[in-house]
């Protein structure tokens, strides 16, 4: 099979994580809960991690990071943590349902919601997000790039409204981490939210919150953290306000595995590849008859490793299953969980296919998935329905 359904999770991991998360679960015992040499290890390991996410996005304080089981987890964590009644957040169309739903939520207990809508390049207006800033804005919420069409948000132009203004800025980074170089302390980013198993080429069931140091967020589950045992109330001291329960030491192992494998590789070789194969695969299919592409693709610089498109007025649906079952091609159909962003494409009944790339697809693959493109659309073509 050709894999292009990375942004949902990568399939090709680093032989490194694999040999980690295997050793680890024949050796590790429960991080923070007693002495013996086993649950050290574990807890030596989740400290080394933490040390490297902490680097790995510029926080120089290793107790920032907690871990989650994905970005879902997390940025639930972070809006409910965060926000109160009679607050008012602002968010934007590009998000994913992993932080909408939430938002939604908060809503309905009083929270004021403003979602600030896509234009035609797919981005929004930073003069538009500084004109909904009220009295009671508390929080900024953005993603760092669209699941859907791959382009980025400036964060570092966010972060510096959110510091003048003197509001909290929340990233979801799952499809960003991995791909671009991320700087919290350059970016005014407060909480990061992230998710292991995608451009980071960790194991699913991984993820984490980093909460810049003063910023409080309120545990979303409460339970054993393995200190203050004798006291009623959850521990409020990072990492463990919020770690409750039994930490993925397992997953965590190949986690850090991941990271480091960015690290030795480069993030500037790694997304030099990734975008390389995206932009292949965009110069090929944007001149097929019948087909569109969604986003802005003038600044390659600006993107991550996804390129959504359609083949006429085809349902997505049917042009996904026919790569797989014609072409053993495996790619992403419908509304990618973010709705709002079909709502501005129109592409709410027709959906998108989505293609993304990772650092070990290859030329070849992209050229095939090419081909592919073009046989569909010629048929569509020659038989409409």
């Amino acid at each position: 099979m050709i894999y292009f359904d990375n942004a949902a999770t990568t399939i090709h991991k680093p032989q490194a994580v694999i040999d980690a998360v295997t050793k680890a679960m024949s050796s590790l015992g429960n991080a923070g809960r007693g002495t013996h040499e086993r649950t050290l290890d574990a807890s030596r390991l989740v400290y080394e991690a933490r040390k490297e996410i902490a680097s790995f996005f510029h926080i120089q304080d290793a107790r920032c990071v907690a871990f989650t089981l994905n970005a879902t987890e997390s940025l639930n964590t972070a809006i409910k943590g965060t926000l109160m009644t009679g607050d008012h957040c602002i968010t934007t169309a590009m998000e994913h349902n992993s932080c909408l739903r939430p938002l939604y939520e908060m809503e309905g207990i009083g929270v004021e919601l403003t979602v600030l809508p896509l234009h035609d390049d797919g981005a929004i207006s930073l003069e538009e997000l500084e004109e909904e800033i009220k009295e009671n804005t508390r929080a900024i919420v953005a993603s760092g790039a669209s699941n859907v069409t791959g382009n980025c948000t400036d964060l570092a132009a966010i972060g510096a409204i959110a510091k003048r203004h003197g509001l909290l800025f929340i990233v979801d980074a799952s499809q960003l981490a991995g791909c671009h170089d991320i700087d919290m302390e350059r970016m005014g980013i407060d909480v990061l939210c992230f998710t292991g198993h995608k451009g980071l080429y960790g194991p699913q069931g991984t993820g984490g919150i980093v909460v810049r140091d003063g910023v409080v967020v309120m545990p979303f589950k409460t339970g054993g953290t393995g200190i203050r045992s004798f006291s009623k109330a959850h521990p409020m001291e990072m990492p463990a306000a919020l770690e409750a329960g039994t930490l993925n030491a397992h997953g965590i192992a190949g986690l850090l595995e991941a990271v480091r494998f960015l690290e030795a590789t480069g993030l500037e070789n790694i997304r030099a590849r990734e975008i390389s194969l995206a932009k292949r695969f965009y110069e090929g299919v944007i001149a097929i008859n019948g087909v569109l592409c969604y986003g802005d693709y003038s600044d390659w610089e600006k993107r991550v490793p996804i390129v959504s498109l359609n083949i006429f007025e085809e349902d997505a649906a049917i042009v996904s299953d026919c790569l797989e079952r014609e072409y053993g091609i495996a790619t992403r159909p419908g509304a990618h969980c973010a709705p709002l962003v079909h709502a501005a494409y129109g592409t709410i009944a027709q959906g998108m296919v989505r293609f993304s790339f990772s650092y070990f697809n290859t030329e070849e693959e992209v050229d095939e998935a090419i081909r592919a493109v073009e046989k569909i659309a010629a048929d569509c073509a020659e038989n409409p329905e």
